[in-house]
């Protein structure tokens, strides 16, 4: 319960707040660990619907049971939706044995409660308000992806948000093979199989720390969801070209970019903060690419011995990050329509400072791991409108070398967590033409 009411009241991500509390707590074991993060995350992916479980159930129950709101949404998902046995649940509890009893019948009527959710049919009043409680969405989000993937395809949607993301690697090609990689990791006991859309992905039948394994110290792999690595794709660079990562961060996308152009060319990793910047630095010495120059800069800043000269520019711009809720369940509850719309303003400035790096003939990539139209399709459209020296790819062009054209026929790249299995992405791809 602490756990999760330090989650609930910080603005940063659940992962980091856990780590931090774990960090803390030196003395929990591992078998603590794993149930006090399935908890909390498991009670962010269903926040709405244990809330109005709890509420409702405690109406019908008159003596409803003791307890912080907090305590007995615990209990709640512990038993609904964990599936534990109630009796057990309730037994484990320091309680008088009326109050265990209590705590029983309130228990017995939020399963009766969630059940007559999910059997109700969802569109016979508000398809809405309906999808937002039965899988425990803003009923904005909700809205919005209704506009865009209609009723079944939003159920689809939130059904695939709302479940853990798998473990996904990406082979570093510079040290080693994806076949030899599977065969080192099987030699440490991990299981893989390749993903079935990046040839240089392979995904981790049972999660696990990878960051303890020898293998990974030894540069043989990145931790990088396959949607990402497909990002990196499309940018398309070739072994001698000179590429500009933008939003460089942690700079995952830089050493996918490194390995593609088979550490040849220079790829210029650039970003306003440092602190992200170093932790590069350290990925790249473990990786053995010698070709990325990391760069900090100052917003608006455009050196002279990049201004006008890339022949790849990847801006994959601060988001929402609404693609990723399989592995940070607590943004739906942290993004706002406000935010959203700062987020498109701040996205638009970027893509038309990063815009002046590309050379004529050069391309401009604009990606994000959210699925808003706003910060998508609104801020490329706009881009282009003021930017007639630039016009659209078509995605499936670029990637016809992989033998990936057929996962986009449109004119914007899309990968959908219920269509694709990765994460939530877009992507556009811009040539620059005078």
């Amino acid at each position: 319960m602490e756990a999760y009411g330090l989650v609930v009241g910080s603005q940063h991500p659940a992962d980091s707040t856990i780590d931090t509390f774990f960090r803390s707590r030196k003395y929990l074991g591992s078998h603590d660990r794993k149930f006090i993060a399935e908890t909390v995350y498991g009670m962010l992916r269903f926040k709405k619907r244990i809330e109005w479980l709890c509420e409702s159930s405690q109406q019908q129950h008159h003596g409803a049971p003791g307890g912080s709101p907090v305590y007995l949404q615990c209990l709640i998902f512990r038993s609904v939706f964990a599936d534990e046995v109630m009796e057990t649940l309730v037994g484990e509890l320091d309680a008088e044995q009326e109050e265990k009893r209590s705590l029983i019948l309130f228990l017995n009527e939020a399963k009766k409660r969630n059940r007559n959710v999910d059997d109700k049919d969802p569109f016979l009043e508000d398809a809405t308000k309906d999808l937002s409680l039965r899988f425990s969405f803003p009923e904005w989000m909700i809205e919005e992806w209704r506009n865009q993937f209609g009723d079944d395809g939003t159920r689809q949607l939130c059904s695939a948000l709302n479940t853990p993301a798998p473990l996904t690697i990406r082979v570093n090609t510079i040290r080693t093979s994806v076949d030899e990689c599977k065969e080192r990791l099987a030699k440490e006991r991990i299981e893989t199989e390749r993903t079935k859309l990046s040839p240089f992905g392979l995904t981790l039948r049972k999660r696990t720390n990878v960051f303890q394994l020898d293998v990974f110290r030894q540069g043989f792999f990145e931790v990088q969801d396959e949607g990402s690595q497909l990002l990196s794709m499309l940018v398309d660079p070739k072994p001698t070209s000179k590429v500009v990562d933008a939003c460089a961060g942690g700079g995952g996308k830089s050493l996918a970019l490194a390995a593609l152009m088979k550490n040849r060319g220079t790829i210029f990793a650039l970003d306003t903060n440092s602190f992200r910047l170093e932790g590069l630095r350290k990925r790249i010495r473990r990786s053995g690419v010698d070709t990325i120059r990391v760069r900090k800069i100052e917003a608006g800043e455009v050196p002279s011995d990049l201004a006008g000269s890339a022949d790849n520019v990847l801006v994959d711009a601060p988001c929402s990050g609404l693609g990723t809720i399989r592995r940070n369940p607590g943004m739906k509850w942290t993004v706002t329509p406000a935010s959203v719309a700062e987020l498109h303003d701040k996205q638009s400035e970027i893509l038309d400072h990063y815009a002046r790096f590309v050379k004529v003939n050069g391309r401009l990539a604009y990606s994000t791991c959210t699925m808003m139209r706003s910060e998508n399709e609104g801020v490329v459209e706009n881009f282009l409108t003021d930017h007639r020296e630039f016009e659209l790819m078509e995605p499936a062009s670029i990637l016809r070398r992989y033998g990936l054209e057929a996962l986009s026929p449109e004119k914007y790249f899309r990968l959908k967590p219920h269509v694709h299995g990765t994460d939530g992405f877009f992507a556009a791809v811009m040539r620059r033409i005078q």
